[in-house]
């Protein structure tokens, strides 16, 4: 999803608090130093009201410079002469933004404290983005797996927005931008085509008969309330949720105990956005989670063996974490952080796992997204894997670089006992287009072996989905490519990239194998 840095007001009061606390440093300094706090006292002090501080050494100093340190100044009341963070806006979402104080009209800090703390980032930056360390050496042939594209109709370059798989009917689900989605059956014949208000980006199947289509109202960034979640059954013409800000996940469980399904809806929005559920799946029975933007990603799991469902969620803008909502029951949840990154990580999904057979489930997080105001190679994307110690607490035990991971799946693919990982870039332009998909796999006490294809060299994925879509009991991968403008296509193009399926399926040969 596109993300940019944002930050919530409920983190205003805060910020006042700050200005007391940089005066204290002025009034209580020893002697001899510099008047007032320094720039990195300042940094700690500010930026730790919105999300978690941010090192100089995360990005290079153009970036810095150029791009987050003046929108950072924005959202603190400091801008420039001419400067006008409205101006890509439309009127009515000019309002929206206005309404919540997100770039307030008076500083919130003196200039002067706020010159230190750009000069701070500046000097203490690199010059150049840190690379990679360890870098991935990849197997090019992926053996266990035989690739198949997939194209629909005659379109100029594929927006593929969603892939969801439904078990039961056996039956791949593809959204497209242009407000389609399609379903093919195990033979990748075309079921049915149905329109849809915007980009459809999920599906629940809970009910056996239709599915549920959510939709995000605006790919790009935008405070507008465009999103739907409806069915697909024809003759419920009414959406069941409307007036939803860019929504990107739903889920559906009994969270309560009251043997009714509930709907949870991560809400990513831009500058606003939640994470709510809905009691019995009624739109007037919303309990909030968590006000703030950036809801990705839920899963609902009984966590502490207790018997009631838990749920743990990802925050994916500016106060990037992982959390944790534990289920005291009636309906009431208590928050706990598992895990939080800096602002400029761009986590992008999450999956739990039990890698190392503990009985505990394990968390594979990726970050990788890099559509915000630092669009450069980041030394920190990829995938990691978060060790449960068995009381819910998490270490992060494996790290594989990946630039631009956009998502990972775990499954025992070849069902041999070990979790194994498929994973995406989309927010990245490698030198070789084919490890834009790689597939990691697990030998054992999770030892890796990483492997690429070149068909993953005719996309980029932004989406990807796991099943077993021809039956024949072995997992299989579907790759859905979103080729968002004409430079991404023309920068494939020069890559020798010919052909631009819609999708691509990676059809599980290990069944065949001795």
């Amino acid at each position: 999803m596109n993300k940019k840095t944002s930050y919530s007001l409920s983190f205003i009061l805060l910020i006042f608090l700050a200005i007391y606390i940089s005066s204290a440093f002025t009034n209580n300094r020893p002697q001899g130093q510099p008047p007032g706090p320094t720039g990195e006292q300042l940094a700690k002090t500010y930026c730790v009201m919105c999300h978690l501080f941010p090192e100089p050494s995360l990005l290079d100093t153009a970036t810095w410079k150029n791009h987050v340190l003046p929108n950072m100044g924005w959202r603190l009341g400091i801008r420039k002469p001419g400067d006008d963070p409205y101006k890509d806006m439309e009127p009515d979402e000019v309002a929206l933004v206005k309404s919540q104080n997100v770039y307030p009209n008076a500083p919130l800090l003196p200039k002067e404290n706020w010159q230190k703390i750009v000069s701070y980032y500046i000097q203490k930056a690199p010059a150049q983005p840190l690379p990679q360390k360890d870098t991935l050496s990849f197997e090019n042939e992926l053996t266990d797996f035989h690739p198949q594209a997939v194209f629909f109709d005659e379109r100029q370059f594929p927006k593929t927005c969603l892939l969801k798989f439904d078990s039961a009917k056996s039956l791949l689900y593809i959204g497209d931008a242009d407000r389609s989605l399609y379903a093919i059956n195990g033979n990748l014949q075309l079921v049915s085509l149905t329109k849809t208000p915007s980009p459809p980006v999920d599906i629940d199947f809970s009910n056996p008969d239709f599915g549920s289509v959510l939709c995000i109202g605006s790919i790009s960034p935008s405070d507008k309330k465009n999103g739907l979640f409806y069915s697909l059954d024809s003759t419920k013409a009414a959406p069941k949720f409307k007036d939803l800000a860019r929504p990107v996940c739903v889920e559906e469980a009994d969270l309560n105990g009251d043997g009714k399904k509930d709907i949870l809806i991560c809400q990513f929005g831009n500058h606003t956005g939640k994470l709510s559920w809905f009691d019995g799946g009624d739109p007037k029975k919303e309990h909030v989670l968590k006000l703030q933007p950036g809801a990705r990603k839920v899963e609902v799991r009984d966590m502490n063996g207790d018997g009631k469902p838990d749920i743990v969620a990802l925050m994916a803008q500016a106060k990037e974490e992982l959390v944790m909502f534990i289920n005291k029951g009636n309906g009431v949840f208590t928050e706990q952080s598992i895990y939080k990154f800096p602002p400029v990580y761009g986590v992008s999904y999450f999956e739990l796992a039990d890698f190392n057979h503990d009985g505990h489930p394990d968390i594979l997080l990726t970050n990788g997204d890099n559509w915000d105001l630092s669009p450069i190679r980041k030394n920190f994307h990829g995938i990691r894997i978060l060790t449960n110690d068995g009381n819910n607490h998490f270490k992060i035990t494996q790290f594989f670089p990946f630039y631009g991971c956009s998502k990972a799946v775990a499954r025992d693919f070849d069902h041999d006992g070990n979790i194994d990982i498929a994973a995406i870039s989309f927010y990245d332009d490698p030198e070789n287009p084919s490890h834009s998909f790689i597939y990691l796999k697990n030998n054992g006490q999770e030892r890796f072996t990483p492997y690429a294809t070149p068909i993953a060299a005719n996309g980029k994925w932004l989406t990807m989905e796991v099943g077993d879509f021809n039956g024949d009991g072995y997992d299989d991968i579907a790759l859905g490519s979103y080729v968002y403008s004409m430079s991404e296509l023309m920068k494939l193009l020069k890559k020798g990239v010919e052909s631009f399926p819609q999708v691509v399926i990676l059809w599980n040969d290990k069944k065949e194998k001795p």
